[in-house]
């Protein structure tokens, strides 16, 4: 993803101009009135920004035209819990991201109408971010003054334009130690309604050791939810040692258990899936495997051949990419999962 042209053909999240992917590029200070925290009815605590509903789904909206649908931010589906604004990218020296609405790939939706959308979604309760990167993303943070950088501009588009957080998509690799460093002066310079999200790769999930787990370890204590991209992966081991292929339930559920059982909260572990059905070698799945998923999770019911040894009620959710391949399917997509997202509240 990246903030002027991006692609999910081959491995990530972005738009580009095949059938089978997507592509291109409040807070203290801003108008925008907070939402309410939600409650969960079980009294269960959800870790990260306390307005976002613990259970949640989350998706990706296109800051660019490709073959899904060009849609406004008012267009989203109230189904989803937390939009992502695809993308913000390196606007200036190392560090410093930047963010401009293509108007006119968008149909001339102006600045005005999407500064009046997000504060419009930020008042119906919904959690609007800015996502940074994307697969062809040149954002670097790598040392002290980079990380002030990206602290310093992230916050000054949070106050700009109303939005509630950010969303970490670095797919070219991150340094854990001074991505953390900057989420958490943002954190101490936004508040505790700053909403954090992550979308790493699968492959980036695998282990602890890893930069983008260590990174999402060290922000717990604020950390909304880790999306992870579970598609355009190929076969990969899961948390019992043994091999799933992508598009499956087994593959969801046992990739997703390398996280639940690696230190991170089940509130802060989603489900990243695509919406274009053009991307089935890639790892697109039906909804009903979706919620088949959800179900294995919290349930313990409608799993495959893996069944985790626990089950996790508290898990937040699922992601989409993107919004707008779901709109060009009916909103299939998010009227399925997001009837199951909002059934485990």
């Amino acid at each position: 993803m990246g903030a002027a042209v991006v692609a999910l053909c081959t491995g990530a999240l972005g738009a580009c101009s095949s059938p089978g992917a997507p592509n291109d590029a409040g807070t203290s200070g801003s108008s925008a009135p907070a939402s309410k925290p939600v409650p969960d009815p079980a009294g269960r605590k959800a870790l990260g920004a306390p307005q976002v509903p613990a259970h949640a789904l989350t998706g990706y909206w296109q800051n660019f035209a490709n073959e899904s649908k060009v849609q406004k931010l008012s267009e989203v589906p109230d189904a989803y819990d937390i939009i992502a604004v695809s993308f913000a990218d390196l606007a200036g020296e190392r560090g410093e991201v930047g963010f401009k609405l293509n108007s006119k790939a968008l149909g001339g939706y102006t600045v005005e109408q999407f500064k009046a959308d997000i504060a419009a979604k930020r008042a119906a309760g919904k959690s609007v971010i800015i996502s940074v990167g994307g697969e062809h993303g040149k954002v670097e943070v790598d040392g002290g003054v980079a990380a002030q950088r990206f602290t310093d501009s992230v916050h000054k588009l949070m106050t700009e334009y109303g939005f509630d957080g950010v969303d970490i998509d670095l797919e070219n690799g991150l340094n854990a130690e001074y991505m953390t460093r900057a989420l958490k002066a943002l954190h101490r310079k936004a508040g505790p309604e700053l909403v954090v999200t992550m979308a790493p790769q699968t492959v980036d999930m695998q282990s602890k050791d890893s930069d983008y787990f260590k990174t999402a370890l060290n922000i717990k204590d604020f950390l909304t939810v880790v999306n992870t991209q579970f598609y355009n992966s190929g076969s990969m081991k899961g948390c019992d040692g043994r091999t799933y292929q992508q598009g499956t339930v087994d593959f969801l559920t046992a990739q997703a258990c390398i996280q639940l059982t690696g230190g991170l909260d089940p509130s802060q572990v989603g489900l990243g899936l695509p919406t274009n059905k053009g991307n089935k070698d890639a790892g697109y799945v039906e909804p009903a495997v979706v919620n088949q998923a959800l179900d294995c999770l919290t349930l313990g019911t409608g799993c495959g051949k893996f069944t985790p040894e626990k089950k996790y009620p508290t898990l937040r959710g699922a992601m989409a990419w993107s919004t707008n391949w779901d709109a060009a399917y009916g909103n299939e997509w998010s009227r399925s999962v997001g009837a199951r997202v909002r059934a485990m509240r």
